[in-house]
């Protein structure tokens, strides 16, 4: 039987015909009448990630992650905690769902979901990088997930040379999208970062050919976000490093994909349906774009040139761009959703164009790890995902300003939220979720707070604010025991409380006192704990005796991706 019989076998829908293979952990095709493709005799496990701090030395990663053999990958995933459960009848939504779940990274998943039937064909269209110790060994363990999608500028491949610096060979993170998955899969939050966001870069190690790592430096102070990738070396682990220093979230996987991409997967779909209130003319002159008010749908060329393109939005400027490209990527959503998910032939056209032009980490680099991912994702309902960009203000250093810095109020609210697994939508079933953890950790004895031994420092707070914390805490709270230690080594994102368990008693009354929120909870150290605890206070802090809590939403622009660009 060749491969396109197999992925038509009698009309059945495509999804419905993999099922997850209880011996191997892994989806398998199972066509009417055909029997199971054999089961490895010695299958390697991966041992599930278990939460706490990363271990410090490189990952044990497959050898080769695209097994070529037509059969599934046996060294993928194996997830031991997931439940083995018969797979119901899908409906049409939910089929959607498991090939999309999601803007620009969950159209590649979609994409390389179906290509595990063209093992085969797609399988070695996936490039990946060996990102070293950074992210997690497995494709989705328990509990929260983020993914980071890059978008590279390198302007490789037929009429991109037109975008800008033609000397770019390496690309730059142009457009990146960090994309959380809430513990629980009911929703997921979406956070453009702006390519010309002035943050730090850490030092990061990097593989290189030879098997040999290279510790890249990290900026002097802070430069612009794109830098973390492609310059002096940097690849997407330094980017994933960036990101988990500016936001307090771990990074779990990346997926990077080029200019090609938007042109092949716009174009495989059928093209992309925009709403204008305005004509839209690249009045610049390095494209031809010429789009007028209303509906338009573009695709290949234009499309990339949509997605480029500043010159006749508001400002002109990233961040309107930035506004843009998540409409467009919404939208792209739903036509896989409408107009694609029934046609293999269509469905194929995606998965060869999103392969082709997909990057990712080792540990989801095949087709197998990759469905599984989408399964997984898939669950998530459109309407749950929300779209936003980071909250930035003006750079305050630059008289004229032409970068952005976080918002010193709103950034630090964005972080919390996805650091402590809260839903930017109404999801109840995750409110509760996240209510009974938080009550877990904080559950238990307290000590007197005359016992209470913590050291005090400013990561990020208001000038002045660990004097005067420890001031508050002496003189009103009786903590007694309580130090000043000045600023912090470095900035944190958000405030945290760290301590030996031995010390858990101390730090709930502590938390009682400063009204710290479940995540600022940080046990670490030997079981004992002679020294004492270490509160260091974050750009979350405002004054001492106001509660560092969880913010229930905040005030930033945002979208769902069930929203519908043009509307009637």
């Amino acid at each position: 039987m060749d491969a396109q019989s197999r992925g038509r076998a009698e009309g059945a829908d495509p999804a419905d015909q993999w099922v997850l293979n209880p011996q191997t952990g892994e989806y398998e095709l199972r066509l009417d009448g055909a029997a199971p493709p054999p089961t490895p005799s010695v299958p390697r496990q991966r041992t599930r990630q278990e939460p706490g701090p990363r271990p410090g030395g490189p990952r044990e990663r497959d050898p080769d992650p695209r097994d070529r053999d037509g059969a599934p990958d046996p060294d993928g995933p194996r997830e031991p905690h997931r439940r083995k459960r018969k797979q119901p009848k899908r409906s049409g939504r939910r089929k959607a769902l498991m090939w999309t779940g999601g803007v620009m990274g969950l159209v590649l998943v979609g994409g390389s979901a179906f290509a595990y039937y063209w093992w085969d064909r797609l399988g070695g269209n996936i490039d990946t990088v060996d990102i070293g110790d950074v992210g997690s060994d497995t494709v989705l363990g328990d509990g929260p997930a983020n993914i980071l999608v890059i978008g590279n500028d390198v302007r490789t491949g037929k009429g991109n040379e037109a975008y800008g610096n033609r000397d770019n060979v390496t690309g730059h993170a142009d457009t990146t999208l960090l994309f959380h998955v809430a513990g629980d899969r009911s929703n997921a939050t979406v956070v453009s970062i702006p390519r010309d966001l002035m943050t730090g870069i850490p030092d990061c190690e990097t593989r290189q050919s030879d098997g040999s790592t290279k510790t890249i430096p990290g900026s002097e102070g802070t430069t612009r976000f794109n830098e973390s990738y492609g310059v002096e070396g940097r690849d997407p682990g330094c980017t994933m490093r960036t990101v988990e220093q500016l936001t307090g979230v771990d990074v779990d996987h990346f997926m990077m994909f080029d200019f090609n991409a938007v042109k092949t997967l716009s174009t495989a779909v059928g093209g992309v349906e925009v709403c204008l209130e305005e004509p839209l003319k690249d009045s610049s002159g390095y494209t031809d774009l010429d789009l007028p008010a209303g509906k338009s749908t573009i695709a290949g060329e234009d499309a990339l040139s949509f997605l480029r393109n500043r010159h006749g939005l508001k400002n002109e400027s990233d961040l309107d761009r930035i506004g843009m490209q998540q409409k467009f990527v919404a939208s792209m959503l739903r036509r896989l959703k409408e107009d694609t998910l029934g046609s293999p032939t269509k469905m194929l056209d995606v998965a060869d164009a999103a392969t082709k032009s997909l990057t990712v980490d080792k540990a989801i680099g095949s087709p197998g790890k990759l469905l599984t991912l989408a399964k997984e994702l898939g669950k998530i309902d459109l309407k749950n995902i929300t779209l936003m960009t980071l909250p930035v203000i003006d750079n305050p250093d630059e008289p004229k300003p032409v970068t952005v810095v976080p918002d010193p109020a709103k950034a630090p609210q964005v972080f919390s939220m996805l650091q402590d697994d809260v839903s930017f939508t109404e999801v109840k079933k995750q409110k509760k979720k996240a209510k009974d953890k938080q009550d877990a950790l904080l559950k238990g004895a307290r000590a007197e707070a005359s016992a209470v031994r913590v050291d005090v420092l400013n990561g990020g707070g208001p000038q002045g604010a660990a004097g005067e914390t420890v001031t508050w805490l002496q003189n009103s709270q009786g903590v007694s025991r309580s130090a000043n230690q000045g600023n912090a080594p470095a900035e944190v994102s958000r405030t945290q409380l760290v301590y030996a368990p031995g010390q858990a008693d101390q730090a709930r009354k502590l938390a009682d006192l400063m009204g710290l929120p479940a995540a600022a909870m940080k046990p670490a150290g030997e079981a004992g704990g002679d020294a004492p605890m270490t509160l260091t206070l974050g750009p979350d802090f405002t004054k001492a005796g106001v509660p560092v809590a969880t913010p229930k939403k905040v005030d930033v622009p945002q979208s769902r991706a069930d929203e519908k660009m043009c509307k009637g």
